[in-house]
This record gives structure tokens, sequence and C-alpha cells, in this order.
């Protein structure tokens, strides 16, 4: 169903015209008579917008806290998307951004309210926010605890009906289930193993009605930035094989705090192959009935990979990072040589056991696929390709990651090629109104930008002080600062660096202090906010995350946030004629100003920075001066 544009068209302009005298009736007239502060910054935002719908631009809006950026381009999205007949895309940094963006009070419901326009809007989430039948009649065998119970209730009755014309209701979502532990969650969840298009539970799976929900949105779309990454890394091989998208076509693209999208990129766009996954599934298909030669071709390969992994361990290059460099040994290369091998041999035995029904096709369909991601990332892993490779731990599990190529070229294939407006939208996006870092990043090479303030009075409301300290001593200060009780954020650079402060700090000072990871962040934050804890500690809350007025009063900065000496930024220093200039300066200065953006949000807040310097961070005292906000005292 297509809506109407909400303003008048006329043969005397054209619709871009007739879109900025909307822009300006709204923002001018009608939202001031309805108690909204008309701000200068917003408008212009708006207007920029404008231009790049107009032109099909790449479009960098770095607009202050305060501005109102949701407002700014809600607007000319919504009539957009009703111009050309397809919705707008909003990407946003996490998932737990995307329920902001559509609660009770936020920007689209005041947008219904304050200007008549029903705004059709639908969320659509990454796959593994939604339950999966199939995981989940298989958990309920071997679970007793009530969480299983409780999924089990909220499943509609429709879903077992024989019938199938019965219309079933919308299910099966993340945030259906807030009591719930990740832990338990991701037992019963989607995964990248199971194989959706031969599940024959797929029309009644609550992700597939979800899905066939958002692809009729008329006005927005609402998903994670990993989520569009994901659709863009899967779109073509989805189309061979005969199935929808994970998004329909769209009319434009924001990327709400849009300098996060090359980490979304880097997520979706490479392989991992993990120490125990092959050997756990391979287990689960070893049944009574299946040939001699197959059981032989799946021991083989559990060996093998088994070696091949204390090989890799034995070519880690020592590192406090999380991601770590790999040697890559005549011995590990061989043994990656002798997998790929054994892949080929087994597939060939699943070939004679398809025709004997003794393995469930959908079992057997699952692993074959999980098998042939494997043997191509093995490929690209031994190749003299550009590829970038390292050892990191995830959930818990040894994990070898491969990107095959600079993620520039990824996106500038896949995003930028489009021909579609795209706007990135964040209060950091420059270093000194400079966007070349960001865009380089991105592989944009032709776009549009500006950079406005924040309306706020950060003299008045903000304090920054600098503490010059040895190493030995930041201890020392963050227990004296906390002692004064406020709300109080420490950003460390790295999770080694957070754990190494969290050993030295004292245990009774641990009572009332917080740390990321000791469980799922978004109940640690909610305890924050609540007040159960007086401190936060965090190595990943530098952006995405607003803690307004009493929530948060101040901010430690343990150091400063350069990026890690991983294989990841060693390939961009690679590629960089000045790495210092080109890719460390820039990430930190960006990152820093990120840090120091969670402390004012509202027109009521304010706190204190507080920034620890050692030696080799009081060399770059000069270079960050320049984007403090507010003289340090």
């Amino acid at each position: 169903m297509k809506s109407s544009i909400p303003f008048e068209l006329s043969k005397e302009k054209s619709f871009f015209d007739s879109l900025g005298d909307w822009i300006g009736d709204i923002f001018y007239d009608i939202l001031p008579e309805k108690g909204f502060e008309c701000r200068d910054e917003q408008i212009y935002m708006s207007y920029q917008i404008e231009k790049a719908l107009k032109e099909k631009n790449v479009l960098f809006a770095e607009a202050g806290v305060g501005t109102g950026k949701t407002l700014a381009y809600l607007l000319p999205a919504i009539a957009y998307a009703r111009y050309k007949g397809k919705p707008a895309l909003i990407a946003c940094a996490d998932e737990t951004l995307i329920d902001q963006l559509v609660k009770e009070e936020g920007d689209i419901a005041k947008i219904e309210k304050h200007l008549g326009i029903k705004v059709d809007v639908r969320l659509a989430k990454s796959r593994d926010q939604y339950l999966c039948l199939k995981r989940f009649e298989e958990a309920e065998l071997y679970e007793d605890e009530e969480w299983i119970d409780e999924i089990a209730f909220t499943i509609p009755e429709e879903v077992f009906s024989e019938s199938s014309a019965v219309k079933i209701p919308l299910y099966g979502a993340r945030s259906d289930f807030p009591q719930i532990s990740d832990e338990n969650w991701n037992k019963v969840n989607y995964n990248s193993i199971m194989q959706c298009s031969i599940c024959e539970k797929r029309n009644r799976c609550g992700q597939t009605l979800h899905r066939a929900y958002y692809r009729k949105a008329v006005d927005l779309i609402v998903c994670s930035q990993d989520f569009l990454m994901e659709h863009l890394a899967t779109k073509e091989s989805r189309k061979r094989e005969g199935q929808l998208t994970l998004l329909p076509e769209v009319s434009m693209i924001v990327l709400d705090e849009g300098h996060l999208l090359e980490y979304a990129a880097q997520k979706a766009m490479t392989y991992k192959v993990q120490n125990y996954t092959i050997v756990k599934l391979l287990d689960h298909l070893m049944a009574d009935g299946i040939r001699e030669s197959t059981l032989y071709a799946m021991e083989k390969l559990q060996d093998d990979h088994e070696l091949f992994f204390d090989q890799l361990r034995d070519d880690v290059i020592p590192s406090e990072e999380d991601r770590k460099s790999i040697r890559k040994s005549e011995k590990l290369i061989a043994l990656g040589k002798r997998l790929i091998a054994d892949v080929e041999q087994l597939l060939e035995e699943f070939v004679f056991e398809s025709e004997m029904y003794v393995i469930p096709e959908y079992e057997l369909n699952i692993v074959e696929e999980f098998l042939e991601d494997y043997q191509e990332a093995l490929k690209i892993f031994i190749s003299k390709s550009d590829a970038i490779d390292w050892l990191e731990d995830t959930d818990g599990e040894e994990t070898l990651v491969i990107m095959p190529r600079l993620i520039t070229e990824v996106l500038e294939e896949k995003l930028f090629s489009n021909n579609i407006p795209i706007i990135f939208s964040s209060a950091t996006l420059s270093v000194n109104n400079d966007f070349s870092y960001i865009a380089s990043s991105l592989g944009v090479k032709k776009y549009q930008h500006f950079s406005v303030p924040s309306p706020f009075d950060y003299d008045e409301v903000m304090k920054i002080y600098l503490h010059e300290l040895d190493e030995d001593q930041k201890m020392k200060k963050v227990e004296e600062l906390l002692k004064q009780n406020k709300k109080t954020l420490v950003l460390f650079k790295s999770r080694q660096s957070m754990l190494k402060f969290k050993e030295n700090l004292p245990l009774m000072s641990r009572l009332t202090v917080g740390f990321e990871g000791d469980r799922e962040l978004t109940s640690i934050i909610k305890d924050f906010q609540n007040g159960t804890i007086k401190t936060l500690c965090s190595y990943h809350l530098w952006e995405g995350v607003d803690l307004p007025e009493e929530s948060l009063t101040q901010i430690i900065i343990y150091e400063l946030p350069f990026p890690p000496k991983d294989p990841l930024f060693e390939a961009k220093r690679k590629f960089a004629g000045n790495p210092f200039e080109e890719v460390d300066m820039p990430f930190m200065l960006l990152r820093l100003q990120q840090g120091i953006g969670r402390l004012i949000r509202t027109a009521n807040d304010y706190g204190d920075i507080h920034i620890l310097l050692n030696e080799e961070d009081r060399k770059m005292r000069s270079r960050f001066l320049e984007v403090l906000p507010v003289e340090p005292q």
C-alpha cells in the first residue's frame, strides 16, 4: 500500500523544492507552535539531507549532541520513501538502539502526534534475534529449567495447526523475552549453521513471519548495521539460490551513528573457523548405519582439524591484544591443505549417504553447507592473497578469523555503487572538520559533508581535568575520584587494560563497580542507571549509550584510546603513507570525542571528565587539546 506524500505537489515545483518548503514550514512554524525549540543546526542538517537526496550522494552529516539529528533525517526520509514508492532504511549502531528509535516517547511518535502523519515503521532485526523452532525443540529435550517453559508458553497455538491456511501472529523476537539470559537464548535462537531454506518449519518460523511483515513497510524499515551488512554480504548468493534477500529494495539509507559502519562490515564479511564447532557438528551426525568409509572420512577430518588448531596455537605471535597474529609456518600451511582435501573427500562420501537416507536430509544439508564455507575459508587462509587473519576468543571458543580483502573494496562494490542516497549521521565523523579518515576507511570517494556544533553551552555544564600520572599511579587516582560518590563511567582502550585494572582494584572497591563482560551488558547498564552500582567500567561504551542527567555525572578516561597493534589495524597501517597520522591519530581523536560525548546528552546534563595521561599520552597533549569541547582545568 502506497501512502501519500505529506505535502502538495504542483507542476510549478519539483518534489525537492516542495520538500524544502515543507521542511521549513515544520521547523520554523508548526513545531515551535507545539512547544518545540527552533534549532538552526537541526534545520540546516535537514536541508543538507534534502540536497543529498536530490543528487543521490553520500552525505557525512556531523551534528553535535542535542542538535535533534533523528528528527532532522526522519522527515525527509519519510517524504522521500513515499515519493519513490520504496521504504527508507534506518540502520542503527546496534540492536538496543533500534528499540530506542521506536519507543513510545521517541521522535517517530512525536511526528505522528504533532504532524498528524501515520508512519509505517517496521523493525528488521538480525537473524540471531529470533527463536529457531528447530533448536527450541532440541533444547526442550534436555533443558528442565523454567526459562524453556516461559518460551513454550509464548508460541502461538497456530504454529502447531495442521492447516496451511491458518494465520500465525508475529512471535519469537528476542525482545519478547527480556528476562531470559543471553546464555540461554543462544541455545534456542537462529545460528549460522541452520539451513533455513530447506527447514520444514520455515513457514511457521517467527523469523520468517517477521521478515514477511517488515518487507511490506511503506515508510521506514529500522535494522542494525550488522544486519544491513549481512544483507549485503549474502544478497547475491541468496538470489542465485532463488531465495529472497534479507532486506527489500529501499529508496535511501540512513546510518545512525554512522562512524561504526566499518566494524559492522568487518563482522559481516569475515569467515570464522572455530576449534570445536566442526568436531561437535560431525559427532552429532555419526549414527548407526553410516558407511564405514564415511565414518573414516569424518574421523580423519576431526583429527586433522585438531592437529591444525594445535599448530595454529604454536604459530600465534604472543600478544596482549584480543586479535593475535599468526606466523603461518610451512607445517600449518601443509595441514591446511590436508584439511581442504579431507573436506573434499567427505563431501564425496556424503553424496552416497544422501542416497541411503540414514542421515536426515535436513542435517546432512546443514553440514554440507558448513563444510563448503569451512573449505573456502581455509583456501583463503593458505593462499598468498591480501587476506587479513588472526586468532581470537569468541564466546569462550578459539576462533580463526579470516577477512578475504580490505573492507573498503567490499563496501565500494556492495553499498556505495547502488546509486541511492546514503546519509551518515553522528556527532563524531571528522577530526577538526576533516572527513578524509572516515571516507578512506569506508572506501567513499565522492561525498558531501557538513559539521554543525552542539547547541549546548559546554563551558557551563562540563569541566575537563587532565591528570599527568605514571602508570602505577592511575589506580590510586581512580580510587580517589570514585570516593566522590558520583555516578561514574570509566573507559578503557581495550579489554586487557580493563581486566588489568580489575585485578588490581581492591576487593571492597569492586562491590559497587560493574565490569563489562561480567554479565549481559544491557542488564549492567540498567543497574547503573537505577543506582544498584555506582561505577561502570567498559571498553566498548565510547559510543552508543545514553545516560542522561543524574544517571552519569563523571567520566574517567583511563588512557588515550589509540587502536591496538593487531592484524586488522596493522593491515590498515600497511596501506597508509604515514600510518601514525593517517590511522592511529585520527582513530584516537574520534574515539576520544565519542567518549567525552557520553556525558552531555540533554539540556539538563552536567558533570566532569577526567583524562589520565601516562608519559606516552602526554606527548600527544597538543594534538588532542584541539578536539576538547572546553579548555581543561
